[in-house]
């Protein structure tokens, strides 16, 4: 089951419940059993809570179960135990209300870039002229104006995180599921990939959960971090992110800036780093 309104034009409603949390996970666990004698644990004891239009970061050491946390919670994985709520109602499957990026952009490569972006409207089955209209705009929104015609293979590795990031939000999700999406980036990429995020995040104010790595990158664009624990993951610390908005780079140097990141790192640490 999930929760599914649409407006007249096809597209997801924006009216959200009032009075619920956006994503409420409660108590989540999940063993992976594909080698039986084997079984490895994922997540144990999980809960989560996370406020219409906040920016959340989960970070922990590697193998730690920040991916299959974050899949349970678009209804990709079915937890062992534990719920999902988006907006007080059960998330059991996939649903239009959520979008997911990956690390990879995982773009179809025989498709365009328009034609990659416009992708979920067409599944929703969407008037052709209003899907091409949504996706030209986000298309341009993410600063790719004048490549629609382009194929993923003629992109560098920031471009096609932009289309990705462009084909999660054209159907207007009321939240946004965010996987290490710019891992695979070299480091001025990714910076100017993580300020791309932070200009659409203002715009749109989607609730927004993001698994990442970097330390740096968690505090630059979260409102609160979490830290996960070693496998099975729990969740260790909470740390709230209060630096001022808009951010800008030279936030990075600030000593509050270095005070939360060691904060953050700390709490990493003493969970067991890997």
């Amino acid at each position: 089951m999930c929760f599914s309104p649409t407006d007249s034009s096809g597209g997801s409603s924006r009216a959200e419940p009032t009075g619920f949390p956006a994503l409420r996970a409660e108590h989540l666990s999940h063993t992976y059993r594909d080698a039986p004698a084997h079984p490895t644990p994922a997540l144990a004891d999980f809960s989560l809570s996370v406020a219409p239009g906040e920016f959340l970061a989960v970070v922990g050491p590697s193998g730690c179960g920040k991916t299959s946390l974050l899949r349970i919670l678009g209804g990709l994985l079915q937890p062992d135990e534990g719920r999902v709520w988006l907006y007080g109602k059960p998330l059991t499957a996939p649903c239009r209300e959520v979008g997911f990026v990956f690390q990879r952009a995982n773009l179809m490569p025989w498709r365009t870039v328009l034609a990659n972006v416009m992708l979920p409207l067409e599944v929703q089955g969407a008037a052709r002229d209003e899907a091409e209209a949504r996706a030209r705009a986000l298309v341009s929104l993410v600063g790719l104006q004048g490549f629609e015609r382009s194929y993923p293979r003629q992109l560098s590795g920031g471009m096609q995180q932009r289309v990705a990031l462009a084909r999660a939000l054209v159907h207007k999700p009321q939240v946004l599921l965010l996987d290490e999406p710019f891992g695979a980036l070299d480091a001025l990429t990714r910076e100017r990939m993580n300020l791309e995020l932070l200009r659409l995040w203002s715009l749109h104010r989607q609730t927004v959960v993001m698994v990442t790595h970097s330390i740096s990158e968690a505090v630059f664009l979260a409102d609160r971090v979490l830290v996960m624990s070693p496998r099975p993951g729990r969740l260790r610390a909470e740390i709230t992110i209060a630096l001022p908005r808009p951010r800008a780079v030279e936030m990075m140097a600030s000593a509050e800036f270095g005070a939360l990141a060691q904060q953050v790192r700390r709490a990493i640490d003493a969970n067991g780093a890997g």
